[in-house]
């Protein structure tokens, strides 16, 4: 039981971490796809109804997950 206790300030602070990065990013992301651009992969569906354009970036999700369950193993 006191196990439990003693991990929750260390889940706290990996969580307050990732609320940060997220925060970060999202801040960030606006000049990083001006400077890299509009990249687009097979599977990232993009379509226009009723004059809104939708995306749907499959393939992009899929290859981002992958690359930070690979850093993630790495570490």
């Amino acid at each position: 039981m006191f196990n439990q206790f003693y991990r929750a300030p260390l889940m706290l602070k990996w969580l307050i971490v990732l609320v940060a990065t997220v925060f970060v990013i999202g801040l960030l992301q606006p000049r990083l796809t001006r400077m890299l651009g509009p990249r687009r992969l097979p599977g990232d569906l993009h379509f226009r109804l009723r004059g809104r354009e939708y995306s749907f970036p499959f393939a992009s999700v899929i290859l981002f997950s992958l690359v930070a369950a690979l850093i993630g193993w790495l570490l």
